[in-house]
């Protein structure tokens, strides 16, 4: 695996999507959105993961290991909340959320996955769009609401599908001309962790500036990239649960972030198309691509939603 040079970084809280907005708080949509047929649940995404409100987190991570970022939480057809994979970081150690492990379970990693319930982590107030919506429609909302998982009901509140950013950025791209390159939309600087950092480290620093992916360094060069997904993946393979000898979660997040990230790495240069971005992730089943200069330096990482925005700009 090819190693990447970086320079040093300094966190930042994730408030980019204000870029995209006008100084009402409208989107800065460009003319060819308001033309795109199609209403949403042809195009959202089938069949809908679910999880009752009772289950034990456990499942609900075990669930999401099989590949969905998002569950909706429903005890019967309606939505009565969603609970996304970094809602499950935030509760196994990232975030305010553990406080629950730590007080209610005093760490014990088999109380805090198979008594606790969902409903106690899982999000509420949820933004969701109508079936017979137009894209436009789930556009203004992801944008306005700064979401990227929309559950989608019918007029009797039934759920028929969920529309995510990467539903969106397939549909989309088919509509835009080259001419955007990915050093005008990528994020910068980057937020990155050490190899050899915990991933209780790696978790706080998600839930804490809003990113669900860490570039990992090995001194000045990245050797892999840890995301929320990956650690659901670790916890909802028990592989967490092998590391815990004392049966204390603080055991299972003390483990290197090295031994939890992925080794492969998806990278483009700066004046990389942005439909070239796009292909890359689709051929390499990837969310996200880091941009290096010609050095192999770190500049930016590029994001679903940082192209969702960019080609649905006026510009």
């Amino acid at each position: 695996m090819k190693s990447i040079g970086v320079r040093a970084i300094k966190p930042r809280r994730r408030q980019d999507h204000y870029r995209w907005l006008r100084s009402d708080g409208s989107p800065n949509f460009s003319d060819k959105i308001y033309k795109i047929e199609g209403e949403l649940e042809i195009i959202a995404s089938k069949p809908v993961a679910k999880i009752p409100p009772t289950a034990p987190v456990i499942k609900a991570i075990e669930e999401m290991s099989k590949g969905f970022r998002g569950l909706v939480v429903s005890q019967r057809d309606t939505v009565d909340g969603i609970l996304l994979a970094t809602h499950v970081v935030n509760y196994l150690g990232g975030g305010s959320l553990h406080k629950i492990v730590e007080h209610k379970h005093s760490f014990n990693i088999y109380s805090a996955l198979n008594r606790e319930p969902v409903e106690s982590i899982h999000e509420r107030n949820v933004v969701t769009a109508r079936s017979d919506e137009r894209i436009y429609d789930a556009l203004y909302k992801m944008v306005v609401y700064n979401v990227g998982f929309l559950p989608v009901v019918d007029r009797e509140g039934r759920v028929v599908g969920v529309l995510t950013e990467h539903d969106l950025v397939k549909r989309l791209t088919v509509i835009y001309e080259s001419g955007i390159r990915a050093s005008q939309v990528m994020s910068s600087p980057v937020l990155t962790i050490g190899a050899g950092e915990t991933l209780k480290k790696a978790m706080e620093k998600m839930i804490s500036v809003g990113f669900r992916r860490l570039p990992v360094l090995e001194g000045n060069s990245v050797v892999g990239i840890v995301t929320v997904m990956d650690i659901i993946k670790y916890y909802g393979g028990h592989e967490a649960l092998k590391r815990c000898v004392t049966g204390d979660i603080r055991e299972a997040n003390s483990v290197e972030a090295r031994e939890v990230m992925r080794e492969k790495i998806v990278a483009a240069e700066p004046y990389t198309d942005l439909s070239e971005v796009v292909r890359l992730m689709e051929a390499n089943n990837v969310s996200s691509v880091l941009i290096v200069d010609k050095n192999g330096v770190l500049q930016g990482i590029v994001t679903e939603r940082d192209i969702l925005y960019a080609i649905t700009a006026a510009r």
